[in-house]
């Protein structure tokens, strides 16, 4: 089945320094309920892949390493400069076993994603037999995200990062959550066509959603039903409001 753990692989990002943390410590190394938040998308991400899960670090690599290495066998990648998304994954793409079908591509710093929600997306992808898939959300307020883009044939057309929508693509509400699926071979030749033409000058993974639109290769989008799983990290605020959510989350468990 193409969704095996043997043919399914996972890079998690995780090499951003976090500035908006106003800390010295890499910022997917501060914890929640007293682990750090990468170790909760590696335990997730081994649950999905097995052995086959590549940690891209950066920033403070060795203290990364260090820990998670301690607790876990994983496959490091390491991007020694911070170019954007689309470049972390293409650092870690020589890692890939060479069986990988599917790649599920996680963030360092979205700690509360479900293994539930990641199998959903996998079989959505599967059997609607994507090149690429994407986990959205619906947010009342999306200010800060990347906004998904439809034509009028409601097929996914691509993602405008905040920087760079424009005032109408901006009351979308329909948010990336930069989560994805993609099959290894669609990843390995967009990813050679990603350029650095935005506000920031970075390569986006994004991009590659139109890409294969301009191509005409099979994407698609899965709603995912709960945002809270899907935040991201980025200020101290973030990480009080993320154990808020787990602590609700356990504290709800059957």
């Amino acid at each position: 089945m193409a969704n095996s753990k043997r043919e399914t692989a996972v890079i998690i990002l995780a090499a951003g320094q976090g500035t908006r943390m106003k800390s010295p410590k890499a910022k997917v190394l501060h914890q929640i309920l007293g682990k750090p938040m990468v170790m909760y998308v590696v335990e997730t991400a081994q649950k999905i892949a097995g052995q086959n899960v590549v940690l891209v670090i950066g920033s403070q690599a060795e203290k990364v390493r260090s820990m998670v290495s301690g607790n876990t066998d994983v496959i490091f990648a390491v991007q020694e400069e911070q170019l954007g998304t689309g470049h972390a994954v293409s650092c870690a793409l020589p890692y890939l076993p060479d069986n990988t079908k599917e790649v599920i591509i996680l963030c360092g710093d979205v700690p509360l994603i479900t293994y539930k929600t990641l199998m959903r997306l996998i079989e959505d992808h599967v059997n609607a037999k994507r090149d690429i898939s994407l986990l959205a959300v619906e947010l009342d307020n999306p200010e800060g995200y990347g906004r998904i883009l439809f034509d009028e044939n409601r097929r996914l057309l691509g993602i405008a990062e905040e920087g760079d929508a424009s005032a109408e693509q901006k009351r979308i509400k329909t948010i990336n959550t930069g989560i994805y699926c993609v099959k290894k071979a669609f990843l390995l030749d967009s990813l050679k066509q990603v350029k650095s033409e935005n506000v920031q000058g970075e390569f986006y993974l994004t991009d590659i959603v139109e890409i294969g639109y301009r191509k005409g290769r099979v994407a698609g989008v899965m709603v995912g039903d709960n945002w809270e799983e899907t935040i991201g990290v980025n200020t101290p605020q973030d990480l009080v409001q993320a154990e808020n959510f787990l602590r609700n989350r356990i504290r709800n468990r059957p």
